[in-house]
């Protein structure tokens, strides 16, 4: 699948199709292995109650980076996705590290390469994804974003870490992978 027919699709639709490719950051990431979806329509989204000047980024072009601060302490970096003035996003939950391992781990503190991307947070601080990234395009440096060759088995679950709509199954992950952020149920 090229990057202009993922970028057409909605949330639920791209989240479980990005379990596999490969996500870098200046040269330095890995396969993503977990995500979840946010549509504009869904009480749990950003986006949900319109545009802001924090959530901007979310109602611009598809395959581009929308990042914010959680709970004032690290970064989680999604990718927008739909029609421009839509306000839907993936959050990229956790990746395999694969490229870039001793960058990860200096800017973690950590060799343990389990540790290294486990999380949104852990995530954007071993690939050095902060605020300076939000609105960027996926299609051009830094970012480097290759679709997968192959469907992998993915399985499905609750979204973390939310209260309203909690109980969706918009969180996907690839099977049997020890990289996930938490095993699902």
């Amino acid at each position: 699948m090229t990057a202009d027919e993922l970028a057409a699709l909605p949330a639920l639709e791209l989240a479980p199709l990005l379990i596999g490719a490969t996500l870098t950051v200046d040269g330095v990431g890995g396969v993503i292995v977990e995500t979840e979806a946010y549509e504009a329509d869904d009480p749990a989204s950003h986006s949900f109650s319109g545009p802001r000047p924090r959530n901007k980024a979310m109602f611009g072009p598809p395959l581009t980076a929308y990042v914010y601060r959680s709970y004032g302490v690290h970064w989680c970096f999604n990718i927008v996705c739909g029609p421009p003035g839509h306000g839907a996003a993936v959050l990229v939950r956790a990746i395999e590290p694969t490229v870039g391992l001793e960058m990860m781990s200096t800017r973690r503190r950590t060799a343990e390469p389990r540790l290294l991307a486990s999380g949104p947070g852990r995530l954007t601080e071993a690939l050095g994804i902060t605020i300076a990234h939000d609105g960027l395009p996926l299609t051009m440096p830094p970012f480097h974003l290759t679709p997968r060759d192959t469907a992998p088995e993915i399985v499905t679950g609750s979204r973390i870490g939310i209260t309203r709509a909690a109980e969706r199954p918009w969180r996907f992950g690839l099977r049997g992978s020890r990289f996930l952020s938490r095993p699902f149920r």
